[in-house]
């Protein structure tokens, strides 16, 4: 049986894509289905780039490179990732068809959250749809740039959220499990 609790148990982050494009309805279908998340006071301050020019990608996957290779000092986190950043060949969208960024309006105060709950809708949608997606952490410092917002068309007083790749998996998520297995945690009652 495929119920939601099925859905969100199976759900892997993917990062091998098909050439197969999502036309820009599947795209805006997505979005306008992702936003049905409460909000704080019901500001539903999100707001979207979509990118699906590969050459663009590729571009803001080196500028990214690039960036957090400059500043490992200020980001050690970053360190264990080194080898695939300078990878010229390494492209931190994975090659994905599509890029969906969500932005969150900071003059609403729960922006982050209301916001991060529509990224994570777009996870569900897309595993629904038989889709892969993958919240692009390396995307963080280019897509919070002021300059690269700008670009984008993103009024100042909007804060990045989420980097969200999606497109068709390289290979078949159909009747697949998640391998990777929930770690230990405490729960406290009272």
């Amino acid at each position: 049986m495929n119920t939601f609790t099925n859905l969100i148990k199976r759900r892997i982050t993917c990062r091998n894509f098909s050439d197969q494009t999502l036309s820009r309805q599947q795209l805006q279908d997505l979005i306008h289905a992702a936003v049905w998340v409460p909000s704080g006071s019901n500001n539903q301050p999100w707001r979207f780039v979509v990118i699906t020019d590969r050459n663009r990608l590729q571009h803001y996957s080196d500028v990214a490179k690039a960036a957090w290779l400059a500043d490992l000092d200020a980001a050690p986190h970053i360190r264990q990732y080194e080898t695939f950043l300078k990878d010229p060949d390494y492209n931190i969208f994975y090659n994905a068809p599509a890029l969906i960024i969500v932005y969150g309006d900071t003059h609403s105060y729960w922006h982050v959250y209301d916001c991060s709950m529509v990224a994570y809708n777009l996870h569900l949608l897309a595993e629904d749809q038989g889709l892969g997606c993958c919240w692009i952490g390396f995307g963080h410092n280019i897509f919070a740039d002021p300059q690269v917002k700008s670009e984008l068309g993103v009024p100042r007083h909007y804060q990045l959220v989420a980097p969200v790749i999606l497109g068709h998996p390289a290979v078949s998520s159909e009747h697949r499990n998640n391998p990777n297995q929930r770690k230990p945690f405490e729960i406290h009652w009272i």
